[in-house]
């Protein structure tokens, strides 16, 4: 027969979130480092019978000078003190620097738990959450990690063991009282119990906000210039004024839930050593009893009343610390599906021939941006995706790169369905050119050298003067050892479009894709950039997506995508013969130029690069 409040009591302990991160914790990260705690528990024990044996030698210090004077016993304990203080003070700090080196390893081991496991997941999973939040996570995530088990370590060691060794003291002294220890603990205990879940909801709400504040000002910074430009100083000081005022607010509300088992534990501290002090104080006075023992008592339980009191804290402050290590665990239980795929064979590549059969996908459920579209770029040719904005073709090169999978038919190159073998391979045969470059914080070469692992500095020279960026990195002070700053701000548009330019051409890949390449650039800007992807396009499976209809009149193919399908392909004259949607789209593009197209390919547009 099963005993109903033990199962009611594991239940319990299953479903408590406190019990579930802890057991994570010292399974884990416990386990790895149980070596390092061992050591450190050892000193905390040391710790604690360096404090109980000075409380101990307090009787014998009291009679040694007032009840029975003697020059020997004097001596005795006084040395015995000062031998038991410097045990405790060399435990201290072996406890410490333990303890701190356990806790750093175990915050570097998470965060790099997490920083991989950020890496494993799809570009979505970005989209959906902003950086401050991811940053939140990763950062205070591995602290509470830490926290949470060094809180439990101490309280356990330096606490717990100090408290007994103590009390064990004080009862030996006078077995009656254990009798205050008995009433005394167990209430200041119980007495904090009802604070945690309210301290727990708080830290929750405190959380929020500064995720909140974080990323306000995150945003703030990153946009300044439009800031400055639209005026927001007054809008943007009241929205993050407001957050901070959220976070203090929770802040204080902590901080007083906090305080309030500290009234609690004067009242009863004040409640025992008054108890003590009678009784002791009556022991000496009538029964008989040397005052040593009196002093040795109150010793014993002014030295209990710390741990004491952080122990009845335990819990309460342990609460923020779970919930912290609790959104660490979240984010490390999520799927990972970019590692999922590990297993899977590489891409064989050739030469590379790209085909969408039937191909659907939706970025939500309830609306579906590419419908059945079936779309082939040959090997060596340059194929032009045009149409109107949010009609796919940035979707087409998603699928491509696989920084989405598609939910129906499916995306081959070479003949192989690039969804049945692994990322890393397929995108290997890939580089990528977009209209928003992202430059990494670093020098140029850093930059350039990202297209090619182990690149050699003659290969980078050689990439960039090939994509027309070595002239201008030349004239800088620095040269290649120049620091692009923060997304490349110390660059121009056109510079930095020539450095992804050569990190593309580092990289050597059969299959290069042009998503809007040069749209945010001026003319002149324009003009070396297309001379680089002129070069670049030459031998390779070009796949180019342009709004600017004259830089694509030359492509091998141009296929019009609209409500995610190819409503039309062919090159520039076939569609301009057949006037349909491309013919309707060029003349609509070029009406305010007041020209033919014959004059425009007669000028020299239709000459342009194939790119964008």
């Amino acid at each position: 027969m099963t005993f109903k409040p033990l199962v009611r009591l594991r239940a319990k302990f299953a479903n408590d979130e406190t019990y579930g991160v802890l057991r994570r914790l010292f399974l884990a990260d416990g386990r790895t480092h149980w070596k390092g705690y061992a050591t450190a528990f050892a000193f905390m024990g040391l710790m604690a019978f360096s404090t109980a044996g000075m409380a101990w030698l307090m009787r014998d210090a009291v009679n040694s000078i007032f009840v029975h004077p003697t020059v020997a016993a004097v001596w005795g304990v006084a040395l015995g003190i000062m031998a038991l203080s410097a045990i405790k003070g060399i435990s201290a700090y072996g406890q410490n620097v333990t303890m701190a080196r356990v806790g750093n390893r175990i915050v570097a081991d998470n965060q790099k738990k997490v920083f991989d496991h950020l890496l494993g997941q799809e570009i979505s999973f970005y989209a959906a959450r902003h950086t401050a939040e991811i940053s939140m996570r990763l950062q205070q995530g591995a602290n509470s990690a830490r926290d949470a088990l060094n809180l439990v370590i101490t309280s356990m060691g330096r606490d717990l063991l100090s408290l007994i060794s103590l009390v064990a003291v004080a009862v030996i002294q006078d077995p009656n009282l254990a009798l205050v220890a008995l009433i005394m603990m167990p209430l200041a205990v119980g007495g904090t119990r009802k604070l945690i879940k309210k301290a727990k909801n708080i830290f929750r709400k405190e959380f929020a906000s500064g995720i909140k504040l974080s990323s306000t000002s995150m945003e703030v910074i990153q946009g300044m210039r439009t800031i400055k430009a639209y005026t927001l100083e007054d809008t943007m000081r009241e929205r993050v004024h407001t957050y901070v005022d959220d976070v203090e607010r929770a802040a204080n509300k902590l901080v007083r839930t906090q305080a309030k088992s500290s009234p609690l534990m004067e009242t009863l501290g004040g409640f025992a050593i008054g108890g003590v002090i009678l009784y002791a104080g009556y022991n000496v006075m009538f029964v008989g009893k040397s005052p040593g023992e009196f002093f040795s008592v109150l010793t014993a339980l002014l030295l209990a009343y710390e741990p004491a009191k952080r122990l009845a804290r335990f819990h309460l402050e342990l609460a923020s610390h779970v919930i912290g290590a609790n959104m660490l665990f979240e984010m490390l239980d999520m799927r990972a599906p970019e590692t999922e795929d590990a297993h899977l064979p590489a891409l064989a590549a050739g030469p590379g021939r790209v085909a969408f059969d039937a191909v659907t996908f939706g970025y939500r459920d309830s609306e579906q941006v590419l419908r059945g579209l079936d779309f082939v770029a040959e090997p060596g040719q340059t194929t032009a995706l045009v149409g109107p904005s949010g009609g796919g073709k940035t979707t087409i090169i998603n699928l491509i790169e696989r920084f989405y999978t598609p939910t129906g038919g499916a995306v081959g190159i070479d003949g192989q369905d690039i969804t049945k073998c692994n990322r890393g391979s397929v995108r290997a045969v890939t580089a990528l050119v977009s209209q928003d470059v992202y430059l990494f914080s670093g020098s140029i070469r850093e930059n350039i050298g990202f297209g090619r692992a182990g690149a050699t500095e003659e290969e980078i020279v050689a990439a960039a003067k090939d994509a027309f960026a070595h002239d201008f990195i030349m004239g800088f002070e620095h040269g290649y050892d120049t620091h692009v700053g923060e997304h490349g701000a110390q660059l121009s548009g056109g510079q930095r479009q020539r450095i992804a330019i050569a990190r593309a051409f580092l990289k050597n890949a059969p299959i290069l894709l042009l998503d809007e390449a040069t749209a945010a650039l001026d003319s002149e800007s324009e003009a070396e950039v297309q001379k680089a992807l002129q070069i670049l396009q030459r031998t390779r499976t070009t796949i180019v997506i342009a709004h600017r209809l004259q830089t694509v009149v030359r492509a091998d193919r141009i296929c019009v995508v609209e409500h995610g399908r190819i409503v039309e392909s062919g090159r520039h004259e076939e569609l301009m013969a057949r006037r349909g949607r491309y013919y309707n789209f060029y003349q609509i593009q070029f009406a305010h130029e007041g020209e033919s197209e014959g004059e425009r390919c007669a000028d020299g547009h239709g000459e342009a690069l194939l790119s964008a």
